[in-house]
Parts: structure tokens; sequence; C-alpha cells
């Protein structure tokens, strides 16, 4: 594990979260350098950051007491991982394009070792198309965004923008600083809907983006694992490093998956499937004025019950998706199917679930339950696949290890 981080705030009211990081962080082994920008220090003085990491704080671009005044060369040197937390939506801008006219957007081009930045700003700028245009620059750059939160602001709004809690971005870097957790595992992956078709026209699907099954694809790459994503129609782009199979109905879906599962050593099925089909497919588009009655459906193959039964059997991780009575059906669901842990989220409520970029789980397996808090989707996936690898720890310490 990295254990010097180097801490950049940023000026806001949630300069004051900063100062919790660096407790904890300390508390839990790193040693912690921080660098504040100008306006940052118009929110916490330097002197409360020195007291609580125990050094000096920087914040001059050109510091005369540094040997050649190259304070940004030698502190992003030093630093085994740099975070930015808060980071303003100025920060993010300069970050995406590259812009350096202070110590901290200077650290950042001049760091070498892994970025990441907790956003935190007013709701409608966190929602500003140009905001969100630097943040997918900065996670095709590479940096890790840990957040945005949703809640109450300290302008008196509500909405996305509030700064993780600084419990929550040391859970977060637990789980990132433990690279190739999945080295060789071979993990296959189901996302996005299905489609039925019902004529050439028309289909029966539902609301899923594929998100979640992305950034687990792409968490799963980064941990190490031999990833293939078995996707319905999405549009998203494909992750890097994933094989990517596309697929449009239930049936191509099942084909895909049981193929690529007999190698798995793990399969997560987060795709949300169609269980029913129509039983036949006109052949040329139903005309609104032709009374059709009823549309005869049947079933479609359960694929995660079927990968269950494989063997060997890959360690499965189930979805549910519930708008009532979670647990009772997320548990039901775990025993019934054989599976070995499933994740569960509420869906039709004010937040979180399909078609959102957040979401929040309850996790359940045979004896356990872990409750993961409504974040990004990046985020979560990070932690869910953190539990999924412990429990292949436990299954096969061999081959994860």
């Amino acid at each position: 594990m990295n254990k010097r981080i180097l801490l950049g705030v940023c000026g806001g009211i949630a300069a004051y979260k900063a100062a919790e990081l660096v407790r904890l962080l300390r508390k839990q082994g790193f040693e912690v350098r921080v660098v504040m920008t100008a306006a940052a220090r118009q929110f916490v003085t330097p002197l409360t950051f020195q007291a609580l990491s125990g050094h000096a704080v920087h914040s001059e671009l050109l510091d005369a007491d540094q040997e050649q005044a190259m304070s940004h060369i030698h502190l992003a040197r030093w630093a085994d991982l740099l975070l930015i937390a808060p980071a303003t939506a100025d920060m993010l801008a300069k970050m995406a394009h590259g812009l350096a006219d202070d110590l901290l957007s200077t650290l950042y081009l001049a760091a070498e070792c892994p970025v990441f930045a907790a956003p935190a700003m007013n709701q409608a700028m966190w929602g500003k198309a140009v905001t969100q245009d630097n943040v997918a620059r900065l996670r095709q750059h590479g940096v890790t965004l840990i957040g945005p939160a949703a809640g109450e602001q300290a302008c008196g709004e509500q909405g996305l923008g509030r700064m993780v809690e600084p419990a929550d971005v040391c859970r977060q870097l637990q789980v990132e600083q433990r690279p190739g957790i999945l080295d060789g595992v071979n993990v296959v992956i189901s996302a996005g809907p299905t489609r039925e078709p019902l004529d050439p026209v028309r289909y029966i699907t539902n609301r899923s983006s594929g998100k979640m099954g992305y950034a687990l694809a792409e968490a799963a790459v980064s941990a190490g694992a031999n990833v293939v994503l078995v996707s319905g129609p999405v549009s998203l782009p494909p992750p890097a490093g994933a094989e990517l199979v596309q697929v449009e109905t239930t049936l191509q879906m099942y084909d895909a998956v049981i193929a690529h599962s007999r190698a798995a050593d793990i399969y997560i099925g987060a795709a949300a499937v169609a269980d029913y089909r129509p039983q036949t497919v006109a052949e040329r588009k139903i005309k609104k004025d032709r009374d059709i009655g009823n549309i005869v459906l049947t079933k479609n193959p359960d694929i995660i019950a079927e990968v269950a039964r494989l063997q060997p059997k890959p360690l499965v991780v189930g979805f549910a998706a519930e708008t009532d009575d979670l647990e009772n059906y997320a548990r039901h669901k775990l025993q019934a199917k054989n599976l070995d842990m499933i994740a569960a989220n509420w869906v039709g409520q004010a937040e979180g679930g399909f078609e959102s970029d957040r979401n929040a789980l309850q996790v359940f397996w045979p004896g356990g339950l872990q409750i993961l808090a409504m974040t990004d989707k990046h985020t979560l996936a990070a932690q869910l696949l953190n539990l999924i690898a412990e429990k292949l720890h436990e299954k096969n310490p061999v081959k994860s290890s």
C-alpha cells in the first residue's frame, strides 16, 4: 500500500472536511503533506494542517527555501498518491486542460503517481455540461473521482455536489490501494438491458443504462482481471482492457454468458435481463389500426441460475432491483438460485437506480451483509469488487492470491 499522500486543498466551505481527512489518513498509517491554494487559506489556516499532518504546509509555486526553488518537482516525486479534496470546479477545469498557474495545478502536471479528486461545488456548477466534459476528460486521463455526494449544500440548495465525507474518502482509498487483487482472475460480467422484438420495429425492454456493469468491468480491469463484458444495447464507450461481446436478446446473452463462464472464476450478473419474450415475432411492422389482442409471452432462460449450475461453478454474484421488501426478495434470490453474493438496490426512488450515475447497495451473502452508501457508480463498483475479491479469496485462496 502506498503510504505517502500529498493532499491538495482547494478553496470552498468543504475545506474544513480536509482537516478531518488528514486526521483519519494519519490514523490509518499514511504520511500526509498538505498543499493549499490561496483560496483554501481563506477558509482554513495553514497552521491547522501543519498541526494535524506534522509537516509544514506548502502553497507557493516558487519556494525560495526549496533547493533550486522547485518545490513542485520535489513534492511530486515524494508522493505515492496525490489526493485533491475538496476539488473545486476551477481546479478540475485547470487539470482537464493542463493549466498550471499555482502550486497545486502544477503538481498535478508534474505528478507521476495515481491521482484522486473529491469534487465539491454548487449543484448547478456540477451539473453544467462543461464541468461534466471536464470530469469525463479527467477520467480518460486516469484521474479517479470520489463522489460528489448529494444533499443540502452550504448555499441552502439541494443536489449533487457535496464533498464525500472524509471517512468514505478513506474507505475508497483503501480499496484503490489494493492493485492486483484480481491478477490473472477470469471475470465475466453481463450489463445493460436486453431487447425482445415484437416486430421489426418494436421491442420489449427496460430502463437499464448499463452504467453499473460497465463501471464493474473498468474496476475489474484495474484490479488485474481478465474481463469479458457481455453487454446488451447501451450508449456507453467500451471499457478499455475488457473484451466486449455485444448482444441484443436474452437468448443471445444466455449463449454468450454460458460460453464464457465455463472458464470463469467470477460471474457478475449486472444485466437487467428480460424475463419473458414474445412467443411469436411479426415479420412485418404491426399497424396501429390492427387489433392484436393479447401478446403471448414465453419465459426466457434464467441466466444466473444456469451459471450457478455449472461445474466447476464460478463465484456467482447477482443483482436485485426492487421497489419493495428489498431484503426478503434479495435473500430469497440468493438462496433459490444458489448464488454466492447478491447486490440489491432500490428502484423507483428519488435517487439512484436505473439510468442514474449514482446508486447504493445492500450486499448479502450467506451469513453476511454489507451496506454500501449512496455514491457514484464508479466508486460503488470498486467497493463491491473489493467484497467480491474477498469472497473469492475465501473460496479459493490459491487462485486469488
